[in-house]
Protein backbone atom coordinates (compact mmCIF):
# COMPACT_ATOMS: atom_id res chain seq x y z
CA UNK A 1 0.00 0.00 0.00
CA UNK A 2 0.92 3.64 -0.80
CA UNK A 3 2.41 5.24 1.86
CA UNK A 4 2.08 2.34 4.74
CA UNK A 5 4.33 2.16 7.70
CA UNK A 6 6.52 -0.47 7.99
CA UNK A 7 5.34 -2.41 10.84
CA UNK A 8 9.17 -3.24 11.81
CA UNK A 9 10.06 -1.28 14.96
CA UNK A 10 13.76 -0.88 13.86
CA UNK A 11 12.96 -0.26 10.67
CA UNK A 12 11.00 2.51 11.75
CA UNK A 13 13.98 4.23 13.59
CA UNK A 14 15.92 4.52 10.58
CA UNK A 15 13.27 5.81 8.09
CA UNK A 16 11.79 8.27 10.69
CA UNK A 17 14.60 9.39 12.66
CA UNK A 18 13.25 12.70 13.52
CA UNK A 19 10.24 14.64 13.42
CA UNK A 20 10.77 16.62 10.41
CA UNK A 21 11.37 12.88 8.53
CA UNK A 22 8.12 11.93 10.24
CA UNK A 23 6.25 15.11 8.57
CA UNK A 24 7.99 14.67 5.14
CA UNK A 25 6.28 11.55 4.99
CA UNK A 26 2.94 12.75 6.00
CA UNK A 27 3.08 15.14 2.93
CA UNK A 28 4.20 12.89 0.79
CA UNK A 29 0.90 10.61 1.53
CA UNK A 30 -1.34 13.46 1.87
CA UNK A 31 -0.32 16.07 -0.77
CA UNK A 32 1.40 13.54 -3.40
CA UNK A 33 0.93 16.58 -6.10
CA UNK A 34 0.39 20.20 -4.47
CA UNK A 35 -0.11 21.18 -0.65
CA UNK A 36 -3.94 21.99 -0.28
CA UNK A 37 -5.05 24.25 2.69
CA UNK A 38 -6.94 22.83 4.89
CA UNK A 39 -9.38 25.09 5.44
CA UNK A 40 -10.29 26.77 2.24
CA UNK A 41 -8.63 24.04 -0.19
CA UNK A 42 -6.84 26.55 -2.15
CA UNK A 43 -3.37 25.47 -3.73
CA UNK A 44 -1.84 28.64 -3.01
CA UNK A 45 0.42 28.05 -0.34
CA UNK A 46 4.10 27.85 0.61
CA UNK A 47 6.11 26.84 3.52
CA UNK A 48 6.68 29.33 6.02
CA UNK A 49 10.13 30.57 7.10
CA UNK A 50 12.17 27.91 9.22
CA UNK A 51 11.96 28.40 12.65
CA UNK A 52 10.63 26.34 15.93
CA UNK A 53 7.89 24.77 14.22
CA UNK A 54 8.86 22.01 11.63
CA UNK A 55 6.31 22.01 8.28
CA UNK A 56 4.14 25.14 8.59
CA UNK A 57 2.32 26.44 5.43
CA UNK A 58 0.81 29.56 5.02
CA UNK A 59 -2.73 30.29 2.67
CA UNK A 60 -2.23 33.34 0.56
CA UNK A 61 -5.93 33.14 0.09
CA UNK A 62 -6.97 32.53 3.55
CA UNK A 63 -4.14 33.92 5.41
CA UNK A 64 -3.81 30.99 7.73
CA UNK A 65 -1.19 29.10 8.92
CA UNK A 66 -1.20 25.00 8.86
CA UNK A 67 0.15 22.24 8.71
CA UNK A 68 0.03 18.27 7.33
CA UNK A 69 -1.21 17.22 10.53
CA UNK A 70 -4.33 19.33 10.18
CA UNK A 71 -7.46 17.34 10.18
CA UNK A 72 -5.82 13.92 10.75
CA UNK A 73 -5.39 11.69 14.44
CA UNK A 74 -1.82 14.14 15.13
CA UNK A 75 -3.66 17.11 15.03
CA UNK A 76 -2.57 18.86 18.03
CA UNK A 77 -0.37 16.44 19.61
CA UNK A 78 3.12 17.59 21.55
CA UNK A 79 4.03 13.83 21.19
CA UNK A 80 7.08 13.21 18.59
CA UNK A 81 5.51 11.65 15.77
CA UNK A 82 8.40 9.11 15.72
CA UNK A 83 6.52 7.88 18.85
CA UNK A 84 3.16 7.78 17.19
CA UNK A 85 4.79 5.84 14.30
CA UNK A 86 6.26 3.60 16.75
CA UNK A 87 2.82 3.17 18.74
CA UNK A 88 0.68 2.16 15.81
CA UNK A 89 3.38 -0.58 15.21
CA UNK A 90 2.93 -1.68 18.23
CA UNK A 91 -0.64 -2.05 17.88
CA UNK A 92 -0.84 -3.62 14.36
CA UNK A 93 1.67 -6.22 15.61
CA UNK A 94 0.50 -6.97 18.88
CA UNK A 95 -2.71 -9.69 18.00
CA UNK A 96 -3.41 -9.88 21.64
CA UNK A 97 -3.96 -6.04 22.33
CA UNK A 98 -2.05 -3.56 24.47
CA UNK A 99 -2.68 -2.22 27.35
CA UNK A 100 -1.63 1.87 27.79
CA UNK A 101 0.88 0.80 30.53
CA UNK A 102 2.58 -1.94 28.49
CA UNK A 103 3.17 0.79 25.62
CA UNK A 104 4.24 3.69 28.08
CA UNK A 105 6.76 1.16 29.48
CA UNK A 106 7.58 0.35 25.37
CA UNK A 107 7.92 4.11 24.53
CA UNK A 108 8.86 5.90 28.06
CA UNK A 109 6.22 8.00 28.16
CA UNK A 110 3.25 8.37 30.50
CA UNK A 111 0.54 6.07 30.95
CA UNK A 112 -2.13 8.38 30.08
CA UNK A 113 -0.85 10.06 26.90
CA UNK A 114 -0.36 6.09 25.90
CA UNK A 115 -4.43 6.14 26.79
CA UNK A 116 -5.35 8.60 24.82
CA UNK A 117 -2.92 7.71 21.64
CA UNK A 118 -4.42 4.29 21.33
CA UNK A 119 -8.12 6.27 21.45
CA UNK A 120 -7.10 8.00 18.36
CA UNK A 121 -5.37 5.13 16.60
CA UNK A 122 -8.30 2.84 16.97
CA UNK A 123 -10.68 5.78 16.02
CA UNK A 124 -8.66 6.56 13.18
CA UNK A 125 -8.94 2.44 12.37
CA UNK A 126 -12.32 2.72 12.26
CA UNK A 127 -13.72 3.31 8.57
CA UNK A 128 -16.72 5.09 8.13
CA UNK A 129 -17.45 3.86 5.14
CA UNK A 130 -19.06 0.49 5.20
CA UNK A 131 -19.62 -2.08 2.25
CA UNK A 132 -22.14 -4.67 2.61
CA UNK A 133 -20.43 -8.71 2.69
CA UNK A 134 -20.91 -10.83 -0.44
CA UNK A 135 -19.37 -13.81 -1.44
CA UNK A 136 -19.51 -16.60 1.10
CA UNK A 137 -19.94 -15.30 4.37
CA UNK A 138 -19.97 -16.90 8.02
CA UNK A 139 -22.90 -15.91 10.26
CA UNK A 140 -22.02 -16.75 14.30
CA UNK A 141 -22.88 -15.27 17.84
CA UNK A 142 -20.56 -15.48 20.84
CA UNK A 143 -20.96 -13.67 24.27
CA UNK A 144 -18.34 -11.65 26.01
CA UNK A 145 -17.80 -11.07 29.32
CA UNK A 146 -15.88 -11.46 32.56
CA UNK A 147 -15.78 -14.94 34.26
CA UNK A 148 -17.83 -15.59 36.59
CA UNK A 149 -17.15 -15.33 40.35
CA UNK A 150 -17.35 -18.43 41.90
CA UNK A 151 -19.65 -18.40 45.10
CA UNK A 152 -20.91 -21.54 47.35
CA UNK A 153 -23.99 -21.86 44.99
CA UNK A 154 -21.57 -22.67 42.08
CA UNK A 155 -21.84 -26.52 42.91
CA UNK A 156 -25.57 -26.55 42.53
CA UNK A 157 -26.43 -23.89 39.93
CA UNK A 158 -22.72 -23.23 37.94
CA UNK A 159 -22.68 -20.63 35.58
CA UNK A 160 -24.43 -21.06 32.52
CA UNK A 161 -22.19 -20.93 29.46
CA UNK A 162 -23.19 -20.42 25.36
CA UNK A 163 -26.72 -19.17 24.85
CA UNK A 164 -27.67 -19.88 28.17
CA UNK A 165 -24.77 -17.14 29.87
CA UNK A 166 -25.86 -13.64 31.17
CA UNK A 167 -23.03 -12.30 29.21
CA UNK A 168 -23.35 -9.82 26.52
CA UNK A 169 -24.23 -11.72 23.38
CA UNK A 170 -22.47 -9.97 20.20
CA UNK A 171 -23.14 -11.44 16.56
CA UNK A 172 -20.62 -10.99 13.19
CA UNK A 173 -20.15 -11.94 9.93
CA UNK A 174 -17.29 -12.47 8.28
CA UNK A 175 -16.61 -12.53 4.42
CA UNK A 176 -14.35 -15.46 2.80
CA UNK A 177 -10.88 -13.43 2.88
CA UNK A 178 -12.54 -10.10 3.72
CA UNK A 179 -13.72 -8.01 6.10
CA UNK A 180 -15.93 -8.63 9.35
CA UNK A 181 -18.92 -6.94 10.92
CA UNK A 182 -19.32 -7.19 14.66
CA UNK A 183 -21.85 -5.80 16.41
CA UNK A 184 -23.56 -5.83 20.47
CA UNK A 185 -26.75 -8.04 19.75
CA UNK A 186 -29.83 -6.79 21.55
CA UNK A 187 -31.63 -9.90 19.98
CA UNK A 188 -30.14 -13.03 19.04
CA UNK A 189 -33.98 -14.08 17.89
CA UNK A 190 -34.82 -14.69 14.16
CA UNK A 191 -35.74 -11.17 13.62
CA UNK A 192 -32.99 -9.84 15.09
CA UNK A 193 -30.12 -12.00 13.24
CA UNK A 194 -32.29 -11.22 9.64
CA UNK A 195 -32.38 -7.48 10.94
CA UNK A 196 -28.22 -8.09 11.18
CA UNK A 197 -27.97 -9.61 8.05
CA UNK A 198 -29.58 -7.19 6.64
CA UNK A 199 -27.52 -4.50 7.56
CA UNK A 200 -24.61 -6.04 7.28
CA UNK A 201 -24.70 -8.49 4.09
CA UNK A 202 -25.66 -8.25 0.46
CA UNK A 203 -28.38 -10.56 0.11
CA UNK A 204 -28.33 -11.02 -3.44
CA UNK A 205 -25.10 -11.91 -3.67
CA UNK A 206 -24.38 -13.73 -0.84
CA UNK A 207 -24.18 -17.53 0.68
CA UNK A 208 -24.87 -17.10 4.33
CA UNK A 209 -22.85 -20.12 6.21
CA UNK A 210 -23.87 -20.50 9.80
CA UNK A 211 -24.46 -23.46 12.60
CA UNK A 212 -27.59 -25.09 13.19
CA UNK A 213 -28.90 -22.28 15.92
CA UNK A 214 -32.79 -22.87 15.16
CA UNK A 215 -33.19 -18.65 14.56
CA UNK A 216 -31.15 -18.60 11.40
CA UNK A 217 -33.54 -20.13 9.91
CA UNK A 218 -36.27 -16.99 10.12
CA UNK A 219 -33.12 -16.02 6.88
CA UNK A 220 -34.40 -19.06 5.01
CA UNK A 221 -36.37 -18.04 1.38
CA UNK A 222 -34.66 -14.19 1.79
CA UNK A 223 -30.57 -15.77 1.48
CA UNK A 224 -29.38 -18.76 0.71
CA UNK A 225 -28.01 -20.86 3.41
CA UNK A 226 -25.91 -23.69 4.46
CA UNK A 227 -25.68 -24.78 7.78
CA UNK A 228 -23.00 -27.29 9.57
CA UNK A 229 -24.15 -29.17 12.40
CA UNK A 230 -21.14 -28.56 15.19
CA UNK A 231 -22.79 -31.76 16.84
CA UNK A 232 -21.48 -34.12 14.21
CA UNK A 233 -18.66 -32.31 12.22
CA UNK A 234 -17.10 -29.24 12.27
CA UNK A 235 -15.83 -28.81 8.27
CA UNK A 236 -17.39 -30.61 5.03
CA UNK A 237 -15.96 -29.07 2.41
CA UNK A 238 -16.53 -25.10 1.78
CA UNK A 239 -19.22 -25.59 4.67
CA UNK A 240 -17.77 -24.11 8.31
CA UNK A 241 -17.56 -21.27 10.26
CA UNK A 242 -13.75 -21.36 11.09
CA UNK A 243 -13.07 -17.96 10.12
CA UNK A 244 -15.47 -16.36 11.87
CA UNK A 245 -14.91 -18.36 15.14
CA UNK A 246 -11.21 -17.65 14.66
CA UNK A 247 -12.33 -14.02 14.79
CA UNK A 248 -13.74 -14.71 18.10
CA UNK A 249 -10.70 -16.02 19.45
CA UNK A 250 -8.47 -13.18 18.70
CA UNK A 251 -10.75 -10.91 19.92
CA UNK A 252 -10.95 -12.07 22.98
CA UNK A 253 -7.38 -12.33 23.37
CA UNK A 254 -7.54 -8.81 22.53
CA UNK A 255 -9.63 -7.71 25.77
CA UNK A 256 -7.34 -9.81 27.33
CA UNK A 257 -5.02 -8.32 26.34
CA UNK A 258 -5.72 -4.70 26.86
CA UNK A 259 -7.34 -4.98 30.65
CA UNK A 260 -5.41 -7.27 32.27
Amino acid sequence: VKGALPVNLISIFKMFPDQQACINHLEAIRWPDKALCPYCGSVHVARKKEGAKVGRWNCHDCRNSFNVLKGTLFQGTRIPLQKWFLGIALMVNTKKSLSSHQMARDLEMNQGSCWSMQQRIRVAMASDEQHLLKGIVEVDETYVGGKPRRNKHDEDDPPKRGRGTKKSAVIGAVERHGNVVARVAENLGGRGILRFIRGAVDIDETILVTDEYRACNAVDGIIARLSINHSEQYVVGDVHTNNIEGFWSHLKRALIGQHH
